[in-house]
Parts: C-alpha cells; structure tokens; sequence
C-alpha cells in the first residue's frame, strides 16, 4: 500500500506527523514516501505543485495532504499561490467526490455554538461535487465591459457550468452513501435563479428513479445555510455543487464544536483519494504545538477504508479517538472546564496508546 505523504504549510507538517505516528503503530504494511506541497514546495521549487510531487502522487494508492497556504504568499501571482496545488491534485487525478462528515462526539456537544440538544448524535455526510462549477468553468478573466450597467468599465467573470455526466456520478456515489446511512439524501441548489442549477436538479431527479428506497428532497442553498443551524439533524447526506459545497461543509463543521475534529476524503473512480483535514494551515498558530490533530488522524482512518480495504484498521483508530475524548484529553480548540489541555503531540500519543 504505498501513501503519498504531502504536509504543506503552517500546521500541516505538525498534525501530519501525528498522522503517521498513529499509522505506523497499526500492524500494516505501508511504503509511505514524502514530497512538498503548497508554499513549502515553491519556496523549495517554484511552484505549489512540482511535477514531482504530482507524479508521486499519481503513483500512489492514497494521498495524505495536511494544509496549504500562508499570508505571505497572498502577493503572488494566482497560478503559485498555494492554494492551487490543491485545485491541481484534484484535476490532475479526477477527485470529483468529496466526502465532508459531520459528526458531534457525545463529550464534545458543550463546544458547539448551538443548543446541545440540537447537535447530540448529529451525524451528517456532505457530498461536494469537486471538479466542476464555477471554480473551474471557462471562461474566466477580467476584460473591459462592452455592456451592462457600466459599459468602458473594467469587469471579471468566471463561469458556472456542469455537464450531464458530472452530475450524474456525483448524485449517484450520493444515493449509493445514502442507502448504507439513512436512506435519505438533499440534493442542495439554487434552481429557482441559476439555470445551471435547474439542470442540476433535473438530472438529479432523473438519476434518483434507479434509486426507490431512498428519499430524495430538493432544497435551495440559502434555506439549506438557514435549515443547518435551525435542525441540522434533519439532514442525512446532503449533495451539492463545489461552490455551495465549499460554504456548507464549513458551516456544518462548526456544529460539532471544531473545525479541528473533521476530517474528509476526496475519492476518484478508482477509489484513489486524498485524504486531509477540513481546516486550514492556520500559520498563527504554526510551530506552537497547539494544533488539533483528530480531523487529520480521523482523515487517514477515512484512506484506510476507502482507498487501502481496512476497514478494520479504520475502526479501531475511530475508537481510539473516542476513548481520548473520554478521557477527558482535549487540544486548546476543544478545551473547556474540567478537561485535561494537551498539546498536538500529545494528542497523537494519547491516540497510539488507546489503540492498544
């Protein structure tokens, strides 16, 4: 099973290395080999993405990405910002399904901003589209308007564009992770204004007819951000363009008390995946030893189940992270009054010694 093993910046290299830790304790096999990504790979090549770094990447069974981006590169140009390494892996290897759970630990429902009785056993899965939408539709630049309310005036514009098989496959990896949950999913839109959303929707409903055991309900973007906060465990699998996607993953990771506590795997048709955590680089805090491991040891437990069939390997670092919770052991995002506070490694070596 070989891992391509991709830090990045800020925290990234800090929580990866717990990562691996809890990875190479498990009785498994792995050739795990190394490579920069991100800031750390254009300081070191000139660019976010080496050719290296993307072949070893194509090679492997599974990626482990930390986090990418720091303000100091802000001022680049946009193809070397950091950012675009991560936009290039999913191109260059078709990651189209990004799965984003949401699930609130019983000993973490105090750290959510909401009601606990309204995030207790919340356990949401967000599908996100990732390889179409406006993020890479073209055309895209900036030009001088020829029309409109300011025509001489200077303009940018990007392009929000999906084709029938885009849909198609994301609404069916939806129902397929529908039927082994709750056998409900929310295909999320905004049909009523954009017509590439209206298609969406069609082909959507369209698709959910080779699937009768699964409820299938329509919902525009901004009531689904309003329904999230107001009974978020109404929802079961929610389904959804990259753009929307992007923003309610976000949202809904804040109902269960951290960013930090989520993971989440961007899989292709050959289960190749890239598996990180749903948060950032967080450079104000690079360095510190402060940083939340769990989203991205939960995220390798993600790669063993979906990419390298371990399942089994997968559930006993769940529960490892479940026993740590248990213990009372939190990091500073998750910390509250009669817990014990520890740091990023310790968190990792907690997680080892609950594996048994």
């Amino acid at each position: 099973m070989k891992i391509a093993v991709l830090p990045g910046d800020g925290i990234g290299t800090e929580i990866v290395a717990e990562a691996v830790k809890v990875l190479q304790a498990l009785d498994l096999k792995f050739a795990m080999e190394t490579a920069p990504v991100g800031g750390a790979a254009y300081e070191a090549a000139g660019h976010p993405l080496p050719e290296s770094t993307l072949q070893l990447a194509k090679e492997a069974d599974a990626i482990l990405f930390g986090a990418v981006g720091d303000w100091k590169y802000d001022t680049l140009d946009r193809p070397l910002r950091p950012e675009q390494a991560i936009l290039g892996l999913r191109k260059a290897l078709g990651l189209f399904a990004n799965f984003r759970p949401a699930i609130c630990y019983e000993q973490l429902t105090h750290a959510s901003s909401l009601k606990p009785e309204l995030v207790a056993g919340l356990d949401i899965l967000i599908i996100r589209e990732l390889t179409g939408d406006i993020y890479f539709g073209q055309p895209r630049g900036r030009r001088t308007a020829v029309d409109g309310h300011f025509p001489g005036a200077e303009e940018a514009f990007d392009t929000m564009r999906y084709s029938r098989p885009e849909i198609e496959r994301i609404a069916r990896v939806a129902f397929e992770a529908a039927r082994k949950r709750g056998k409900k999913v929310t295909s999320v839109d905004k049909a009523n204004v954009l017509e590439t959303f209206q298609f969406w929707k069609d082909v959507v409903t369209e698709v959910h007819q080779d699937y009768p055991d699964v409820q299938l309900e329509h919902m525009y973007v901004d009531n689904a951000a309003m329904q999230l906060v107001k009974k978020p465990k109404a929802f079961d699998v929610i389904v959804t363009g990259n753009m929307f996607g992007d923003i309610l993953s976000d949202e809904a990771s804040m109902l269960t008390g951290s960013i930090g506590m989520l993971p989440s795997a961007s899989l292709n048709d050959r289960k190749q995946g890239l598996y990180e955590p749903s948060h950032g680089s967080a450079p104000d805090i690079a360095g510190k030893g402060v940083a939340n491991p769990l989203a991205t040891i939960l995220s390798a437990a993600m790669m063993l189940r979906f990419s390298l069939n371990q399942a089994e390997a997968a559930d006993r670092i769940e529960k490892a992270v479940q026993t740590v919770l248990a213990q009372g052991l939190r990091t500073p995002d998750i910390y509250s009054e009669g817990t014990t506070k520890v740091g990023t490694v310790q968190m990792g070596d907690a997680v080892v010694k609950a594996l048994g």
